[in-house]
């Protein structure tokens, strides 16, 4: 009698298992079903960092230019997006594109030079706060940033507590971070911001997972324009400085549009010597047009050059050549769709071994 019952317990256990598998393939299909191109106009995302501050050149841009970029903005028709409608909004398809502007780590020239200049002129933005350095010297206080998180076009963001390699940490370790983060904006602002952007723009399958269930949207550093095809959980941006905030390019990259694609490979974006180099597999939708006439660039062996393109279908191989070098590789791929340029990129982290 004892024997049948724990057989029939384990049938029980057996068969809810399989039903609970069943419902999570089925809920995976249903959740890849959902994609379909859109022809979202998409948002175009600017990455700021600090302001007249011209003894940092690859994260600084001065305010002159910065005005200047603004008003190309306004002066080509876009719109400035809301950082609450770009949340509220994200699977709505876009039939304009917008631009949406963030600023990282929150620096005192930010506070300084931009902040009155975007209040002024009311442009919406995301301030993303890392809490551990707030207060201290070429920093923002609490105050300050009460004061943009009071106004009605400042939105803050949630940037970790260290602003450290967390990618480098254990998973335990980075655990702690963001949650020694949110438990300080708990008791500075009264909430946890929804919206995340890591560190670096690194980021692990691990460390994605866990942010994708704590948080609505997370920002990297990779380049490409948002559609409602991409990503909740690796956005992209493009970052402006001295460097890369000429005018010539800004004009360009402004006028981008989204690149769809239905699936990237690899999900991990950590490498580790055996991993590298990546096979990078993209598989587009079937009813999209021109997509044959994409261009890859990418910095495998320490230098950009074009990999070599493979399609089968609407699947696209990207073969790199070499090895990409620690810290970072990326990859951007172009497209001229009749007339229409657009872009994606992604980035990957590539670990010293």
């Amino acid at each position: 009698m004892i024997i049948k019952k724990i057989l029939s317990l384990a049938a029980s256990i057996i068969s809810l298992f399989i039903l609970q598998f069943i419902f999570l393939v089925n809920s995976i299909s249903q959740e890849n079903n959902i994609k379909s191109y859109s022809k979202d106009s998409g948002v175009l995302s600017l990455m700021y960092h600090r302001f007249n501050e011209n003894k940092y050149p690859s994260t600084n841009i001065r305010m002159d230019m910065f005005d200047k970029q603004m008003k190309i903005i306004k002066s080509q028709g876009y719109e400035f997006y809301d950082p609450k409608d770009f949340l509220n909004e994200f699977n709505k398809v876009k039939k304009s594109k917008k631009i949406l502007i963030t600023i990282d780590d929150g620096f005192k020239s930010f506070y300084n030079e931009a902040w009155p200049y975007l209040k002024k002129n009311k442009i919406p933005f995301i301030l993303f706060v890392s809490t551990e350095p707030v207060g201290k010297r070429g920093y923002m206080t609490w105050d300050e940033i009460k004061e943009i998180n009071d106004s009605n076009i400042g939105y803050i963001g949630h940037h970790s507590h260290t602003h450290e390699y967390l990618i480098d940490k254990t998973e335990k370790e980075f655990i702690k971070d963001i949650e020694t983060a949110t438990e300080i904006f708990k008791d500075k602002l009264g909430y946890v911001p929804p919206i995340f952007s890591y560190p670096f723009g690194e980021y692990s399958f691990f460390m994605k997972n866990y942010i994708s269930k704590n948080f609505e949207l997370a920002f990297g550093q990779h380049s490409g324009i948002i559609d409602n095809n991409k990503d909740k959980f690796e956005l992209p941006r493009f970052p402006i400085n001295e460097k890369y905030g000429d005018l010539k390019r800004f004009n360009s990259l402004i006028n981008y549009n989204p690149l769809e694609y239905k699936s990237l490979k690899p999900v991990e974006k950590k490498l580790s010597n055996k991993d590298n180099p990546p096979k990078l597999i993209v598989e587009f939708f079937d009813n999209q047009k021109n997509i044959k006439n994409i261009n890859c660039y990418s910095n495998d062996g320490g230098s950009w050059g074009q990999p070599n393109l493979v399609f089968e279908k609407n699947v696209l191989y990207i073969n790199f050549k070499s090895k990409f070098l620690p810290r970072r590789g990326r990859i951007n791929c172009s497209l001229n769709d009749n007339g229409k340029w657009r872009w994606f990129g992604t980035q990957f982290v590539i670990m010293e071994n």
